[in-house]
């Protein structure tokens, strides 16, 4: 029987309790979008063309998300917080794009949230497994915010 090590253990139980924090969001977000009545989310009324630039670079932000957790799981840091600064943070393109949109309040959030993927990296960057935790769990919680606002 292979022992895990107690930073594993401890990353484990934190994820598992940060999906049940997210759990509960997703519940209170169901409560005011049920999926018999009409979605009242914002529409930023895109083109079609603007709609899936913004829904690819949603997936990629997913797939950061998915390499972080998957790299903090295996004490990778470094690693991590290089992915977070590349791809979650506010780097010039992604500025470029929060305000391409006409929604100054989408711009705000979404300016928020590259910035606290930059703050995501920081805290990877130390390797303090709490601090990137609640570091992800601040990134995610735009994520939620912005979901449960705004539309393609």
């Amino acid at each position: 029987m292979k022992i895990l090590p107690i930073p594993f253990i401890a990353l484990t139980g934190m994820l598992l309790a940060n999906a049940a924090v997210a759990e509960n969001d997703m519940m209170q977000i169901g409560k005011h979008h049920d999926m018999s009545m009409i979605d009242t989310r914002i529409s930023l009324n895109e083109s079609p063309q603007m709609k899936q630039h913004q829904l690819s670079n949603m997936r990629e932000h997913v797939v950061a998300v998915k390499s972080i957790v998957g790299l903090m799981a295996e004490g990778r840091f470094e690693e991590a917080s290089k992915i977070a600064h590349d791809k979650l943070g506010l780097t010039p393109e992604m500025k470029m794009m929060c305000g391409m949109f006409n929604n100054e309040n989408f711009e705000q959030l979404g300016l928020a949230f590259h910035r606290s993927g930059d703050e995501l990296g920081d805290a990877l960057h130390t390797g303090d497994i709490k601090a990137s935790l609640r570091s992800l769990n601040k990134t995610m919680q735009y994520c939620v915010e912005c979901h449960a606002t705004y539309r393609q």
